[in-house]
């Protein structure tokens, strides 16, 4: 977007295709983790010897974070690689 904002495809061309997805963006229900209160998460499951998983939440079309989360649910939040 030209407005410096982050918006869905350039998450997904940085990291992929998410491994899983929680909620959808056109989903009402609001759930809140690691202090963030989302209504989407996309979930990127640890390959090659990486050991934590990284999550993406969505509230609607607004981009709200990137995690880390160690396997014992430890979350760090982080920048979009190349940002």
């Amino acid at each position: 977007m030209s407005d410096g904002r982050i918006d869905r495809g350039r998450v997904w061309k940085l990291l992929g295709a998410p491994t899983d997805q929680v909620g959808s963006v056109n989903d009402p229900r609001t759930q809140e983790e690691n202090g963030v209160v989302y209504n989407e998460k996309w979930i990127y499951r640890p390959d090659h010897g990486e050991a934590s998983e990284r999550v993406v939440y969505w509230n609607r079309y607004d981009f709200l974070g990137v995690f880390r989360v160690a396997a014992d649910g430890a979350a760090t939040r982080e920048a979009l690689p190349g940002d």
